[in-house]
């Protein structure tokens, strides 16, 4: 049986409109003008995960500028959720993050980061742009929307802790689908990149440990020293992967940290370690934390003293809806984008957490850009904003007709 969500690709193509008739009369260049001077003044001014108050002031400008209604019952501490369309159909919503990084900009751009150590380096001033520049296509359109698209500027992407506070906002209570995209440097601008199943990754970090027994550091016998320990437990747990971990399947432990010590002629009395693990599947998510307790507790009882073991829980896999995928291919395909099958990306994302709820599906929009996300000289191709205005309105608008064509 197909999805609600899901249609035949003919009934697609009579309903899914190209660019030149969205923009109702608008020239393409001052609709991608108007983006790019959206992104600029976001790119100068960025925002941190949680303080991101004169960000959601400038949206909610931008908004009512168009006509676009400010959700305000759904209430965010930083953040906002808009809707356009009327009457009782079908929602889905679209989601943008818009957060910035602790990360000293390099780029030497002329609307550079103005705030000394805090940057957009993973683009998320281009998906506000481009969520405005959606919301402004849909609301040109709105009386022929059957139903309502809602619009999720969500706060803190980069701390993994936004899309619960939407979630616990009741913005998705209603929703039947739910689309969000990411900037993708190594696509080229014109090019969406489009999965069902696992697109990026479960994200969680660990914290590790380690008891050790001080001592003057010419008579180490005299002690336990926890670097050696330390040293030995990240060792044993490369192993995880390639021994627990099956060749079909997909994982990363990575130890990003190790402190100990305050002196050169000390052998301190702990060390701690801290790292990430990545994984797409469940069962291997669980399989892992299992064998990476066992792992360094066994490591440090062979030498004598133990250690201790925090997680910290991140995200879920990105899981793309099949239906919705298969719908995002024909959209694609109508205005004019050449879409592709990425390989899963190993970073991780809190969409995930809206898919735990909804059906959704998540995009990579190729960028053409210098560096990888949180690289100092990021940067996207301003092309790729209409291109994704375009692709965000349609897809919203194919969903609404799918869901109303079922319940027919």
């Amino acid at each position: 049986m197909k999805s609600d969500l899901e249609q035949p690709k003919q009934q697609a193509e009579q309903q899914v409109q190209g660019p030149e008739h969205e923009l109702h009369g608008e020239r393409a260049e001052e609709f991608a003008e108007r983006l790019i001077t959206i992104r600029r003044h976001l790119h100068r001014n960025p925002e941190l995960s949680g303080e991101e108050r004169e960000t959601t002031a400038s949206i909610r400008s931008w908004l009512e500028e168009e006509g676009v209604r400010i959700a305000d019952e759904y209430v965010l501490r930083t953040g906002l959720v808009a809707e356009v369309g009327q009457g009782d159909g079908p929602v889905v919503a679209l989601r943008a993050d818009i957060d910035a990084l602790p990360i000293q900009e390099e780029t030497k751009l002329d609307f550079a980061s103005q705030v000394d150590g805090k940057m957009h380096a993973c683009g998320h001033d281009a998906h506000t742009a481009i969520l405005i520049g959606a919301a402004r296509l849909l609301k040109r359109r709105e009386s022929t929307l059957p139903g309502k698209v809602r619009l999720i500027f969500q706060p803190s992407e980069e701390k993994a802790t936004g899309a619960r506070q939407v979630i616990q906002s009741g913005a998705l209570s209603d929703v039947r689908a739910v689309f969000g995209l990411h900037n993708k440097p190594d696509l080229q601008v014109g090019t969406v990149g489009i999965r069902e199943g696992a697109l990026m990754a479960a994200a969680d970090g660990f914290v590790v440990k380690v008891e050790g027994v001080g001592t003057h550091a010419a008579v180490p016998e005299a002690g336990i020293d926890p670097i050696v320990v330390a040293a030995h437990i990240v060792t044993a747990l490369q192993a995880i992967v390639s021994r627990n971990v099956g060749a079909q399947e997909s994982a990363v432990i990575s130890v990003t940290k190790l402190h100990s010590g305050t002196a050169w002629n000390v052998i301190p009395d702990e060390a701690i370690l801290d790292g990430t693990v990545r994984t797409f599947d469940e069962k291997v998510r669980a399989r892992i934390r299992e064998r990476f307790n066992q792992v360094v507790a066994g490591v440090a009882a062979a030498y004598g003293t133990r250690a201790t073991v925090r997680w910290i829980q991140g995200p879920p896999a990105v899981v793309n809806d099949e239906a919705l995928a298969s719908v995002a291919e024909q959209v694609a395909s109508q205005i004019g984008l050449n879409s592709i099958r990425p390989l899963p990306s190993p970073a991780g994302e809190d969409f995930s957490f809206y898919q735990k709820e909804v059906p959704g599906l998540f995009l990579f929009l190729g960028t053409s850009g210098p560096n990888e996300w949180h690289h100092p000289g990021f940067d996207v191709d301003e092309r790729a904003l209409p291109l994704g205005a375009h692709l965000l309105a349609a897809l919203a608008e194919q969903a609404l007709h799918n869901v109303q064509a079922h319940q027919e």
